[in-house]
């Protein structure tokens, strides 16, 4: 079998309180993300959240 492939279902976005928008997502394996979008003069930038086991 081969390697899996994450699918990323986004969950929600809320600004921080920063004023950054955050988005999350999940993949049906159990891994997440979080999507930050800074304001201006920074690119946006993802961190991976937990793995499955």
């Amino acid at each position: 079998m081969g390697e899996h492939v994450h699918i990323r279902h986004r969950d929600g976005m809320e600004v921080s309180p920063a004023g950054e928008l955050v988005e999350t997502y999940h993949c049906p394996c159990g891994s997440m993300w979080t999507k930050v979008y800074p304001l201006e003069g920074r690119e946006p930038y993802t961190v991976k959240g937990t793995a499955a086991p």
